[in-house]
C-alpha cells in the first residue's frame, strides 16, 4: 500500500533537503559544482511552487 504524506510534512522534507544541500555548498568552500548547484535550484523550484520563496535564503 502506498502511504500518502501530507502537504505538511512534504514542505517538511524540502525544507530538510534544502538546508541539507546549503550546508553542503558552504562545507564545498568555494569549490563550483553544478550538480549541487542544480539540485539546490530544483529544491527552491519545489519549495516556490508550494508558495515559499527562498530566493536569498542560504547558510
Amino acid at each position: 500500500m502506498i502511504e500518502e504524506k501530507s502537504r505538511e510534512e512534504i514542505v517538511c522534507l524540502l525544507i530538510d533537503n534544502y538546508v541539507d544541500l546549503q550546508r553542503i555548498k558552504k562545507a564545498n568552500s568555494g569549490v563550483k559544482n553544478d550538480e549541487l548547484d542544480y539540485q539546490i535550484k530544483g529544491t527552491a523550484v519545489k519549495l516556490a511552487s508550494m508558495g515559499f520563496a527562498v530566493e536569498g535564503i542560504t547558510i
